[in-house]
């Protein structure tokens, strides 16, 4: 029975009642975990020895960046995956236990509900992404980073820190963004083919 409920499981993650779902569980698991996990790693891998200020000493070094990124770009957007996926992986974990066919849900009230909440807490969960990453990363990558470093020495006081391949950051900065409201797009556009489904239903009862 329990590897019918992984099986159930499974199945309703990776093909949700909706088209628009489909197409975003296909965009979200693809494109934009290629994206991160291939081109992320390329673009910020060695972020950390590359990061050099004036005086270019590893303490000096270490300080400064961990001043400019408080956490890296690649742990908070694993993160945000991860936490995105949760509303779903919730909802599916309970069709599956209780044997619930993905035709039902749009078809059964209370399963069109729960579906729907799963969509909503998806958009919060993205949009509040969106707003700590401009918190945490800004828009634009600058080349030049000055970092008070005088807790760590009181000679240095203000440092200037180089920031490698700014520009290579900026780009992909901004396609995460993109990414993000793609995903908020589609799962709007997800909960409108619900409501229009959910009324022709009603209509041709």
């Amino acid at each position: 029975m329990s590897l019918n409920y992984i099986k159930n499981f499974y199945e309703g993650f990776l093909r949700p009642p909706t088209v628009i779902g489909q197409f975003h569980t296909l965009f979200f698991g693809s494109v934009r975990m290629f994206f991160l996990g291939v081109l992320g790693f390329a673009v910020y891998g060695n972020e950390a020895l590359h990061f050099s200020c004036d005086p270019d000493r590893r303490e000096l070094n270490l300080f400064c960046y961990n001043q400019f990124r408080p956490i890296t770009p690649q742990v908070f957007w694993a993160l945000q995956l991860v936490t995105v996926l949760v509303p779903g992986a919730v909802f599916h974990l309970y069709a599956a236990c209780k044997n619930i066919d993905q035709e039902d849900i749009l078809e059964k009230p209370i399963y069109t509900v729960f579906y729907i909440i799963s969509v909503l807490l998806r958009i919060i969960l993205e949009v509040a992404a969106f707003w700590l990453q401009s918190h945490l990363f800004g828009f634009l990558v600058h080349p030049l980073y000055f970092c008070d470093a005088s807790p760590l020495e009181k000679a240095f006081n203000f440092t200037k820190c180089m920031v490698p391949e700014h520009f290579e950051k900026t780009i992909f900065l901004s396609a995460m963004y993109l990414f993000t409201i793609i995903t908020v797009v589609l799962c709007i556009a997800e909960i409108f083919e619900i409501l229009c489904r959910r009324f022709g239903y009603l209509g041709n009862q």
